[in-house]
């Protein structure tokens, strides 16, 4: 009998990323196998599907009705198995998420740890990186961002909570240079600055009277690694502006101080971010149930969290 799904996501697939190297690039297999799964398919239906030469590839008409007809044949597949993962009740598989390095480990990495706990069919594999990742593309089932999402059509969300930020700097320090009560207290104080592509930016502050001030505090120092420089303020090497859910670990165990509160004025939103579906798997249903639970308290530092048992190489970088 003929397998009449031979090659039919090989084809949505090379419809949809644009090109036999990017479908590759998303099945793990060679440009050369994409090519002659699309050859068998064409020669069983008879027909040209896809008008190609040395430098671009279009849909024939032919190609493109047929194309219509397998998003739908494969929706349907997909409610199907969704029905069937929903009659599980628990969470199984594998799971793959991207989250930013510092957030992830200290926020969103104990959520996780704690719901594979609960479901031990479930694997979840946790990917460390500031980069932004497409999720289709690179087949992640789920991501966390921080800061304004792009519209896309592709791609749902849900809210996690709101990323504060606060100003911090060692006992130490505030001893040597004293210690800032309002915005224009910062002449003479020195930062540890964050950068991005070798570029620093201004502080942006509120000052005692409502107003806002870009604040360009000297950096002896920058970085972009957001714990490096957490640890390099408790070492008193300056003034530090980071996400509360991280200056709070310092000032609870007394290595900062947090001054200037209040005139942080950018917080941003934090989401989780997954593939736009007709329906959502189970163990992705989970897992966002299960940061949605949690991750406003890590964020503001009510859970203590042990990092002991992440392995994550010295040297990785973090981003707010």
């Amino acid at each position: 009998m003929i397998d009449k799904l031979d090659g039919v996501t090989t084809f949505v697939q090379v419809v949809e990323t644009g090109g036999f190297a990017a479908a590759a690039q998303r099945l793990e297999l060679t440009r050369s196998a994409v090519g002659k799964a699309i050859a068998r398919l064409e020669a069983r239906l008879g027909v040209r599907l896809i008008q190609r030469n040395t430098r671009n590839q279009a849909l024939t008409t032919e190609g493109q009705a047929y194309y219509e007809r397998c998003v739908r044949a494969l929706a349907e597949l997909d409610a199907g198995e969704a029905d069937l993962d929903s009659g599980r009740m628990a969470p199984s598989g594998r799971l793959r998420v991207s989250v930013p390095e510092a957030f992830g480990q200290l926020c969103v990495a104990p959520a996780l740890l704690a719901l594979t706990r609960l479901h031990p069919q479930l694997h979840v594999d946790l990917s460390f990186s500031d980069r932004y990742v497409d999720l289709i593309e690179e087949g992640f089932d789920l991501a966390i961002r921080i800061g304004k999402l792009e519209d896309s059509s592709t791609l749902a969300a849900r809210r996690l909570g709101t990323q504060h930020t606060g100003i911090g700097a060692s006992p130490a320090y505030l001893a040597r240079h004293g210690t800032p009560r309002d915005v224009g207290d910062l002449d003479g104080h020195v930062r540890v600055a964050y950068s991005h592509g070798g570029a620093t930016a201004a502080w942006t502050l509120r000052d005692a009277a409502g107003r806002t001030r870009r604040v360009d505090v000297p950096a002896q120092i920058s970085m972009d690694d957001v714990q490096a420089i957490a640890h390099a303020a408790a070492e008193g090497l300056g003034l530090a502006w980071l996400p509360s859910w991280l200056l709070m670990r310092y000032v609870q165990r007394g290595a900062l101080v947090q001054v200037l509160e209040n005139t942080s004025i950018e917080p941003q939103e934090v989401y989780a971010v997954w593939p736009q579906a007709r329906y959502l798997r189970c163990k992705t249903r989970a897992a966002i149930d299960a940061l949605v639970a949690r991750i406003p308290a890590l964020m503001a530092g009510e859970a203590r969290v042990s990092l002991s048992a992440l392995k994550v190489p010295a040297g990785t970088r973090s981003r707010a």
